[in-house]
């Protein structure tokens, strides 16, 4: 079998930052919608007691679909549309990090793991405040799992009766509900879980994808493209990474649904309910929901890289 040779990494110094921006906004958005319906449920599965409303990922996704229809699926979808700005500020730090830590360290290991844990920081930064509101929106539609939130929305009716509030429906709402009870720190609550989850998710996908891409790229045929193997690395790294850090996504969507304050009393109780069901509640569907995301991240991500090169590369870039 002849062997493929190393698959070249496009840097930060080798890209039109123009065209990088303009076309990177589009496969964000993209790769968000696709895997949304997936976080909804994942959301639900976490924050319900037990199996006291859906039994697993595919029963969410028929009861889902039977009561509250295809925009049941995307309930606060709007909402959450606005970490468009995090997946911006996501690939600008990973990518600036990789080049600054490139001084100290030749490893791409080292680069990628650093790069990915700086970026989950400033993105969850941004992130944050949007995801507790769009967690909210989440749970609404169906009344067992909202029951747990401390905020209730005013149904669509009510809410007509107000210009402003038709503008901004149930999201602008569960903001003043959530200002009003908690000030500005409530849109950061579960910010110090969110950052123990995605810190190490995001510190943890980056070597594991660079890992799996270079093993598979010596065992495939020669013929195989290098962006079909990192496609399929990149949902390989994702399942790998979800599965250390899922339970500290448990605990995230908790403290930040039932307006937690303490991580440790939150694992605690939850241990109490689920038991060592709290390493795979809500897994499956963590990582349904990052293979799509997965394979549209790294198809899209290095497609955006390499028409992103500048011209001045092209012709030396062989792919």
């Amino acid at each position: 079998m002849q062997q493929k040779g190393p698959i070249q990494i496009i840097e930060w110094e080798d890209l039109d930052k123009r065209k990088f921006y303009s076309l990177g906004v589009f496969m964000t958005f993209t790769s968000r919608a696709t895997a949304y319906p997936a976080s909804l449920i994942r959301t639900r599965l976490q924050v319900q007691k037990g199996k006291a409303v859906y039994s697993g990922t595919f029963d969410a996704f028929l009861k889902i679909l039977r009561a509250e229809g295809v925009r049941g699926l995307y309930r606060g979808f709007m909402v959450n549309s606005f970490t468009l700005l995090s997946g911006q500020a996501y690939v600008t730090t990973y990518e600036l990090v990789r080049k600054f830590v490139s001084h100290y360290s030749p490893s791409n290991t080292v680069k990628s793991l650093v790069g990915g844990g700086a970026a989950s920081l400033v993105a969850q930064t941004i992130t944050v405040p949007i995801d507790v509101v769009s967690q909210h929106l989440m749970i609404q539609g169906c009344h067992s799992v909202s029951q747990l939130s401390r905020f209730k929305v005013k149904p669509k009716r009510v809410l007509a009766a107000s210009k402003s509030k038709r503008t901004f429906g149930q999201a602008w709402d569960l903001t003043v509900q959530i200002y009003a009870a908690d000030g500005v720190k409530g849109f950061y609550r579960g910010y110090v879980a969110s950052l123990l989850t995605y810190i190490p998710s995001s510190a943890l996908w980056w070597p594991f994808y660079h890992f799996y891409a270079e093993q598979l790229t010596l065992l495939a045929p020669s013929a195989w493209p290098h962006l079909l193997l990192q496609a399929l690395a990149g949902p390989m790294a994702g399942a790998t990474a979800y599965t250390i850090t899922n339970p500290l996504d448990v605990i995230r969507a908790r403290v930040q649904v039932e307006g937690r304050s303490s991580i440790i009393e939150t694992f605690k109780q939850l241990l109490a309910e689920e038991g060592a069901g709290i390493v795979t509640k809500g897994l499956s569907a963590r990582i349904l929901s990052s293979l799509p995301t997965s394979v549209l991240l790294v198809v899209g991500y290095e497609t955006l890289k390499k028409l992103s090169l500048r011209a001045e590369l092209i012709e030396s870039r062989h792919w």
